[in-house]
C-alpha cells in the first residue's frame, strides 16, 4: 500500500504551500539519484516527486484528502463538491502501460539513457509531469534530456568546545577532511553555546550539480567533559573548597567560574554537599533566560598540621559535644 503523501513529505494535514515547497526541496536534495547512492534513493526520489506533485496542486490535493489513495480511480462525477469542468484527475495515470494504477512512475526507470547516476527521467518517464516545472523553478532550470542543476547536499561535522569556550564564544578557525583535501574555515560562536546546538555555515556543503547552489555545513557542538565544571543544560555545577572553620562560622570565599571569579557567601553551619545557587551565573543565553551556577561545598582539611593547629584541634575535641554520626 502507497505510504501516505503528507508523511512522505513529513508535513501535516494542514501545510501551506510554501510548507510543502521547502519540504519538497530539502527532501528532493537528499534522496536524488545523482547525490544519493543508496539502492532505494531512485525509489525514494519518485516517491517524493509523486507526493509533491499531487499535494501542490489544490483540485488533487482536495481530491486526495478526501478519497485517499484511490482519489484517481474515483469518477469526477462522483464528487459533487468538485470544481466546474472536473478535478484534474489520471493525468498521472500509468494503468496498462507497466505501472500500478494511479502510480505516476509506473514501473520505468528511465528509458531516455544513461545521464549522470546512470538514469534521466523525461515527462514520458514520469507520467507526463512537467519536469521544466518540476525543477525549473525549484533548481535553477535544466536541460530537457537531464536533472540539469541541483543543489548541493547539506552536511554536518563536530566541533569540540571547552566550557570556557562556549561560555565566552568567540571565534575559532576549524580545518576538516574532504573528498577534496582539507578544507578551513572561520567559524563565528556563539557566546553561550550548549552541547548538540548546530551552527550554520551557509554555501559551504557539498557542491551543487550542473552550477547548482552548495549546500550548508553545520556544526554540532560537543562540549568536552572539564575537571570542575560540570554542565546540565544551562546550569553549571562546580564544587566550593572550604576549610572546616570557614563551613563552621561562615565565610566569604572566592570562585572560580568559565567567566571569571566572583564571590560566595557560605552560610555558617555548612556542611559538604551544600550547593550555593548563583542566579544567572550559569551559561548565557542571547535568547532567554541564562543558566544558574551552583557551587557545592567541600569541606577540606591540612594534610600535615602545625604544632599550634593541632593543639587547637586537640581542645576542640576535648569540648564539642558535636557527633557527625548521630546529626541529621
Amino acid at each position: 500500500m502507497a505510504r501516505d503523501y503528507y508523511d512522505v513529505l513529513g508535513v501535516s494535514r494542514n501545510a501551506s504551500s510554501d510548507e510543502l515547497q521547502a519540504a519538497y526541496r530539502k527532501l528532493a536534495r537528499t534522496s536524488h539519484p545523482d547525490i544519493n547512492k543508496a539502492p532505494d534513493a531512485e525509489d525514494r526520489f519518485k516517491e517524493v516527486n509523486e507526493a509533491y506533485h499531487v499535494l501542490k496542486d489544490p483540485d488533487q490535493r482536495s481530491r486526495y484528502d478526501r478519497f485517499g489513495p484511490d482519489f484517481r480511480s474515483i469518477p469526477e462525477g462522483y464528487e459533487r463538491a468538485a470544481p466546474r469542468g472536473g478535478a484534474r484527475t489520471g493525468r498521472g495515470s500509468r494503468a496498462g502501460r507497466g505501472g500500478r494504477p494511479g502510480d505516476p512512475f509506473g514501473g520505468s526507470a528511465g528509458g531516455a539513457g544513461g545521464g549522470a547516476g546512470g538514469n534521466v527521467y523525461t515527462e514520458e518517464d514520469l507520467g507526463g509531469i512537467d519536469l521544466e516545472e518540476l525543477f525549473g523553478g525549484m533548481f535553477g532550470g535544466r536541460g530537457r534530456g537531464g536533472y540539469g542543476p541541483m543543489p548541493g547536499a547539506d552536511q554536518e561535522a563536530e566541533l569540540t568546545l571547552s566550557v570556557e569556550e562556549a561560555y565566552s564564544g568567540g571565534h575559532r578557525r576549524i580545518t576538516l577532511p574532504g573528498p577534496g583535501g582539507e578544507r578551513s574555515f572561520e567559524v563565528d560562536i556563539p557566546r553561550g553555546v550548549t552541547d548538540g546546538q548546530r551552527i550554520r555555515l551557509a554555501g559551504e556543503g557539498g557542491r551543487g550539480g550542473g552550477g547548482g547552489a552548495a549546500g550548508d555545513l553545520y556544526l554540532v557542538i560537543r562540549i568536552a567533559p572539564h575537571r570542575r565544571y560540570r554542565l546540565v543544560g544551562r546550569d553549571i555545577y562546580v564544587d566550593l573548597p572550604v576549610a572546616p572553620w570557614e563551613a563552621a562560622l561562615g565565610a566569604t570565599v572566592p570562585l572560580d567560574t568559565p567567566g571569571g571569579e566572583t564571590k560566595v557567601q557560605v552560610p555558617p553551619g555548612s556542611s559538604s554537599g551544600r550547593r550555593l545557587r548563583l542566579r544567572g551565573q550559569g551559561m548565557p543565553n542571547a535568547r532567554g533566560k541564562p543558566g544558574d551556577l551552583y557551587a557545592e561545598v567541600r569541606i577540606l582539611v591540612p594534610r600535615t598540621l602545625e604544632p599550634r593547629e593541632r593543639e587547637l584541634f586537640e581542645e576542640l575535641s576535648r569540648v564539642s559535644t558535636f557527633d557527625p554520626r548521630r546529626s541529621s
